[in-house]
């Protein structure tokens, strides 16, 4: 999604989880700093759509859910927000009621990148989602062109990223099993 910070006011966690069911458009919430979340691209849309599609249909009846720009996920008690583009969860303690909107343990999060917000999908949010123990992959997808960065926890905590750019190249998200071929991830997408 496109981020603006047209609005950028210091709040508590407190104000920040009362305010945002009421807000008309989406924030996202850093260390006390509220961002607006601006629309996306037919691009941007096609490939996180076709991303939560793949990752749904691969994962039914596994008791992993998926889900795409709506749903937040807790970085800390109070440290971060965000609405990643699509989110997988297998952790049974996402299920919830009281995780009816936010989750806490991803195993999968995928940004696709624009132009306005790929510096911090690939600094702040980065740093700050390698901080949740159960994320054990992180994509990057360019709905520019076809390129796909996959970065992948390893025993050792550190993280390896393999980069995708050739429309038969197949990508493995092993984090839940999950085989596709990078051209399914632009399904219907017109490069300009």
């Amino acid at each position: 999604m496109n981020q603006s910070v047209a609005e950028n006011l210091v709040i508590t966690v407190k104000d920040y989880l009362e305010g945002e069911p009421l807000a008309n458009i989406r924030h996202e919430y850093i260390d006390g700093d509220v961002y607006a979340m601006a629309g996306a691209g037919d691009a941007h849309v096609k490939v996180t759509l076709n991303a939560a599609f793949l990752l749904k249909g691969q994962l039914r009846g596994s008791g992993c859910s998926t889900y795409v720009s709506d749903m937040k996920v807790r970085i800390g008690e109070d440290e971060a927000f965000f609405y990643p583009d699509v989110m997988v969860t297998c952790d049974a303690k996402d299920q919830y009621p009281e995780q009816n909107y936010i989750k806490k343990f991803p195993k999968l999060i995928i940004e696709v990148l624009s132009p306005s917000t790929e510096s911090k999908d690939r600094g702040k949010k980065f740093i700050l989602y390698r901080t949740l123990e159960s994320l054990e992959e992180y994509v990057l997808i360019d709905p520019r062109e076809y390129y796909v960065e996959l970065y992948r926890r390893q025993d050792n905590d550190h993280w390896m990223m393999v980069s995708f750019d050739q429309e038969d190249a197949v990508i493995e998200f092993k984090s839940v099993g999950m085989t596709c071929n990078l051209i399914d991830l632009y399904e219907d997408v017109v490069f300009g």
